[in-house]
């Protein structure tokens, strides 16, 4: 199975899961602290939109020429499509985009994300792997680095969600 479709499949877990949450809850903080389900959304709406602006600007070679690959802890977490288990801090450009959203406004933003990624493959005729954009904490990522990373960014988010909800009852 392709990042694409295995991030589409991520993305139909967001959109059902959104069908088991009411507004009250969906914004409600857990009682441990750290983000509500808004805030999740939030964040992975946001962070995999500026994924696909990297990965258009590798794809349309506006990014910059790196011949150099990633560290090896990157291509490792790439590989193995999964962060290692320690408690990340949010880069700060991220974090001050995350709010509490509404349940409408996360639905929408599902859909628009979901045609952004379906569209996306259609770039890749052009792909070239030393055009790479900058990652806050991961360096620079090819176009397929990005897309692989927004995989593992949203199954990363996913076991969040249900952590949540297990807390949340």
């Amino acid at each position: 199975m392709t990042d694409q479709k295995k991030i589409l499949n991520s993305l139909k877990f967001y959109s059902a899961f959104l069908k088991t949450v009411n507004e009250e809850n969906f914004v409600r903080t857990p009682a441990s602290g750290g983000w509500s389900f808004a805030e999740v959304y939030s964040h992975i709406l946001s962070a995999n939109s500026l994924s696909i602006v990297a990965i258009a600007r590798c794809l349309h070679k506006t990014a910059t020429l790196k011949r150099r690959k990633a560290d090896w802890r990157v291509r490792l977490i790439l590989f193995f499509g999964r962060f290692p288990p320690v408690k990340y801090k949010v880069p700060e450009v991220l974090e001050a985009s995350v709010k509490k959203i509404s349940l409408e406004e996360a639905a929408n933003g599902l859909q628009k994300l979901v045609r952004k990624i379906e569209e996306i493959d259609k770039g890749f005729a052009k792909f070239n792997p030393h055009y790479k954009a900058k990652h806050p904490r991961l360096g620079y990522l090819d176009a397929r680095q990005w897309l692989r990373f927004i995989y593992v960014h949203s199954k990363h988010h996913e076991r969040q969600l249900k952590r949540i909800a297990k807390e949340l009852g």
